[in-house]
């Protein structure tokens, strides 16, 4: 199973995400609260997917991408997206994202798409 890095800056949505890949056998290896942090704990954990929030604090999904792409372009990361983000999408996609995932979650999706990723 996968080894999982989660950066979003709400509590709820780790919370939520964690307990679901959890519940699908993958290890989440760290979590992060922003962009910065995030691109920090990819470099230091080496994760085999990351799922990335677009809009946080400090530094934003899409900055956060682009550096961990520079870092390791093979970097595998799932853009987690809110209704309405759909030209932020478009960006992710240009800068490398391996998938999206919308809010609210939903189990199913987060397998198959975790399954095509992987």
């Amino acid at each position: 199973m996968a080894k999982i890095l989660i950066v979003d800056d709400s509590k709820t949505s780790r919370k939520i995400l964690k307990g679901i890949l959890l519940d699908e056998g993958h290890e989440v290896i760290g979590e992060a609260v922003n962009g910065k942090e995030g691109v920090e704990k990819f470099q230091e954990l080496r994760p085999d997917i990351t799922t990335m929030d677009i809009t946080m604090p400090v530094m934003d999904g899409l900055e956060a991408l682009k550096q961990i792409k520079e870092f390791d372009n093979n970097a595998k990361v799932i853009m987690i997206t809110a209704a309405g983000q759909k030209s932020k999408m478009v960006d992710a996609i240009k800068y490398g994202a391996a998938e999206f995932l919308a809010k609210p979650f939903d189990a199913e999706q987060i397998v198959a798409i975790l399954k095509k990723v992987l």
